[in-house]
């Protein structure tokens, strides 16, 4: 009797809860992509909103690194997830993408009861509700709380990685495919980061 009580209050709370999810990285041509999945209630949506969460497109780096503290603090749960270039190269940028976001909500404490994505494409491994919402990190306090999870956390690794392929400017360019990232990978070659199907399809290499 208390475990049905417990499960029916879990599923209340999951109902009360946005559940939003949105992945960076997508068109690089160097790194992984990552995803974020962040549960957050209405009044925290509130909160967040206030601070100034929105599209992580629309706000500065040094923006992004203080609201990522205040969107982990007032987040229910959250998850990250990635996928590798070699993984990106092997299954296509679709699967790859979908595997980064199935990770990350696999590190949520629940299993969320309706997920909202960012885009027009399903997630397709998933075997629950989900809507899929057309710039919706600019819709949905919890797709843009995503959005900048993942850009913060695939930004920072970019700039670890610059120290280890340092000459191809990823601190700057984050890994994407710039005429100066092109123009470099010209001179000096590709790295194991570099997505090869990506650069095939744009005859680079």
């Amino acid at each position: 009797m208390q475990e049905k009580k417990e499960e029916d209050l879990q599923q209340v709370l999951n109902k009360a809860s946005e559940v939003g999810i949105d992945e960076v990285g997508r068109g690089a041509i160097f790194g992984p992509v990552f995803s974020a999945a962040i549960v957050l209630n209405e009044k925290n949506k509130l909160f967040l909103k206030q601070f100034g969460v929105k599209d992580s497109k629309k706000l500065t780096p040094k923006k992004r690194k203080l609201l990522l503290q205040k969107i982990l603090f007032l987040s229910s749960d959250y998850g990250v997830g990635q996928s590798s270039s070699r993984e990106i190269d092997k299954l296509g940028i679709r699967v790859a993408t979908e595997l980064s976001m199935i990770r990350a909500l696999k590190k949520l404490k629940e299993k969320p009861s309706e997920l909202i994505i960012d885009g027009p494409l399903l997630l397709r491994p998933w075997d629950g509700i989900q809507k899929n919402i057309i710039s919706g990190d600019s819709k949905f306090i919890s797709i843009a709380s995503a959005s900048i999870v993942a850009k913060v956390f695939r930004d920072n690794l970019m700039e670890r990685l610059e120290k280890k392929y340092s000459g191809y400017l990823i601190f700057k360019n984050k890994g994407y495919g710039t005429r100066e990232h092109l123009s470099l990978i010209k001179e000096k070659g590709i790295t194991k980061l570099h997505r090869k199907s990506f650069l095939k399809k744009s005859n680079v290499i």
